[in-house]
């Protein structure tokens, strides 16, 4: 039991701990209702996804199914399903995990990680804030999380290395009946979701890019220029990569659209372990946790890695791009 119980330290370490960008985690919201504090928190995608692991993990361990675990804790079944699952948008009751974690014979030391998590809150700045659709606000999530990210863009520029001009002229061909001050907004946002390359320690992304979008001109010659100028100075930096794969490589292997893998590997501490797969869509998000899929995803990852062009080629083929626009 004990090499067991070492699975749950990272849930509780991680409930106290600071994270990336140097902030501390804020405690959940809580809420006293003739002096007894309730236990209704909003717990963020990446923590559910910790809590839905953590108990599930227990249930298969003790050889328990849904309805079994329900009836020991006195919840319904859809309950115990709606807990192993992360994507719900549903506040987390810290007492339901409690009482979930007791039906499946968890250590104390496990039931009160699983509780800590719950009862944290990770209230990053895209949290409410109009300008992130509510597709997207479990990538941002995801990505303080995240000790990787891979993308492979065939359209354009990922938004993670976009200048304030090039999505600003994204958002304006996208937003055509929004109004100015909404876009500007929107832009905002996409400058402060890049604040994650820049933290300690760093995510590392690696982002292969179609040869395509490097020749499509968004905006005009000169913002693509101030772009593709960007592109060149953060393929410099030691947490980023930036392959193209030319027009040469014929018929790839994404065989599909933009997407992005991202995660964490933990062998020592597997429930410490995230992956999940994010496909961009028109005004909404597809996110794969099953784990055959993000295997799937991740090879197809690596094929196109092999099929690009290396990194000091692609940086090349940059910079010969941006000469043509100025010339």
């Amino acid at each position: 039991m004990g090499d067991e119980n070492s699975n749950f330290r990272p849930l509780l370490q991680r409930a106290n701990k600071v994270t990336p960008v140097g902030r501390p985690l804020a405690a959940a919201h809580r809420h006293k209702w003739k002096g007894h504090e309730m236990s209704a928190t909003q717990t963020g995608p990446a923590g559910r996804m910790q809590i839905a692991r953590g108990l599930t993990s227990l249930r298969e361990r003790c050889g328990l199914t849904q309805t079994q675990v329900a009836a020991r804790a006195g919840v319904s079944t859809t309950t115990v399903s709606r807990y192993e699952a992360w994507q719900d948008r549903a506040r987390i009751r810290w007492a339901t995990v409690k009482a979930l974690a007791d039906a499946c014979d968890a250590t104390p030391q496990e039931r009160e990680a699983l509780v800590a998590v719950a009862k944290s809150q990770a209230d990053g700045w895209w949290v409410g804030n109009s300008a992130v659709p509510d597709w997207l606000d479990p990538l941002v999530s995801f990505e303080q999380e995240a000790a990787y990210e891979h993308v492979f863009a065939n359209t354009v520029i990922p938004g993670l290395l976009q200048t304030r001009e090039y999505a600003l002229a994204i958002h304006q061909a996208r937003e055509v009946r929004s109004p100015n001050d909404s876009i500007e907004r929107m832009v905002e946002a996409r400058i402060q979701r890049q604040s994650i390359l820049m933290r300690d320690p760093a995510l590392h992304l690696w982002v292969v890019l179609d040869e395509a979008v490097l020749r499509r001109t968004v905006g005009n010659s000169d913002v693509m220029i101030q772009q593709l100028k960007h592109l060149h100075e953060t393929a410099e930096s030691p947490n980023v990569d930036i392959q193209v794969l030319p027009f040469s490589a014929g018929a790839h292997a994404a065989g599909a659209g933009h997407f992005v893998v991202l995660g964490r590997d933990d062998e020592r501490e597997p429930l410490n372990s995230m992956a999940v797969v994010y496909i961009e869509m028109r005004r909404r998000g597809v996110y794969l946790d099953d784990a055959e899929d993000v295997s799937a995803y991740k090879l197809t990852f690596d094929y196109l890695r092999s099929q690009a062009a290396d990194v000091s080629t692609s940086s090349r083929l940059v910079t010969r791009t941006r000469q043509e626009l100025s010339s």
